[in-house]
């Protein structure tokens, strides 16, 4: 019998397997994120963690297992019932993803002009509150070639918050970002959460920050969910995949080298057969 999940859930794995074609990255993943939690995904490079954000956002279906969001299997529903979906969350990519050919005010007034129809003095008053915020009012009028990679960033936090969404999913969101940026973006995660009654995920690998402003932490590693609780059961626990992760250890269970699947053995084998 499947137990229904909180009313308060957003977001809900429930053992759910992810991967490309014959390659599974993750098995057995089990996680939530509620109305009001900041929930941090952490692990080492190429554990993972993107791939998380991907299927929550519907860009991959589970091999196996169920992936919910706002109570709705998201491999279920059309693309219609999908876009609408996805309205409802805000998205920090990796990269950045902002538009070149676009100044920073009109970057970030993007999703407004798409998905809504408020005057345009509204998003005038919008904008420039959310670039406030990530203190970068004043640079409203420049393009992106003209700021700096660690403004851009914060740019694109400005814009993945704008429309107040239920649901924030933030990939690296403190990459590039110099040591007081850092603790301002960290913060204003926690703060929007709180004054939004949103569900924060982070993917991230920064520790120090995250645990500050995590309700629930999840690592993942060796393709499966290591280690969860809060910041301080995962400060104190004795785990060595847990405590290599925390202390920057070179030497224990995470490996250094990505692991071999079953594309890369046949691309190597193609590769040797044209070989004289």
């Amino acid at each position: 019998m499947t137990i229904a999940p909180p009313p308060d859930t957003i977001l809900q794995f429930t053992d759910v397997s992810l991967g490309y074609g014959d390659f599974t990255v993750l098995s057995n993943i089990s996680l939530e994120a509620r109305k009001g939690q900041v929930v941090a995904l952490m692990g080492g490079s190429g554990s993972g963690k993107t791939t998380l954000l991907r299927a929550a956002t519907g860009q991959i279906t589970a091999q196996r297992g169920r992936v919910s969001v706002f109570g709705q299997d998201i491999a279920g529903i059309g693309s219609e019932p999908l876009r609408k979906l996805r309205q409802r969350m805000g998205v920090l990519f990796q990269q950045g993803a902002l538009f070149t050919d676009l100044n920073v005010f009109e970057n970030v007034a993007f999703p407004l002009r798409e998905h809504t129809r408020i005057s345009e003095g509204q998003i005038h008053e919008r904008v420039l509150e959310k670039l406030d915020a990530v203190g970068l009012q004043a640079a409203a009028h420049l393009r992106i070639s003209e700021i700096s990679g660690g403004m851009a960033r914060r740019v694109a936090l400005a814009r993945a918050i704008v429309l107040e969404p239920e649901l924030i999913l933030y990939d690296e969101p403190f990459a590039g970002l110099d040591p007081i940026s850092l603790g301002i973006a960290a913060r204003l995660i926690r703060d929007l959460t709180d004054k939004l009654n949103c569900a924060s995920v982070l993917i991230t690998h920064d520790v120090a920050e995250s645990f500050t402003i995590a309700d629930h932490v999840y690592m993942v590693g060796q393709g499966k969910l290591i280690a969860q609780g809060t910041p301080a059961e995962l400060s104190a626990s004795q785990d060595p995949y847990v405590r290599q992760f925390l202390n920057g250890e070179p030497d224990g269970p995470i490996a250094f080298h990505y692991p071999v699947s079953p594309a890369y053995t046949q691309w190597l084998e193609q590769r040797r057969g044209r070989r004289p």
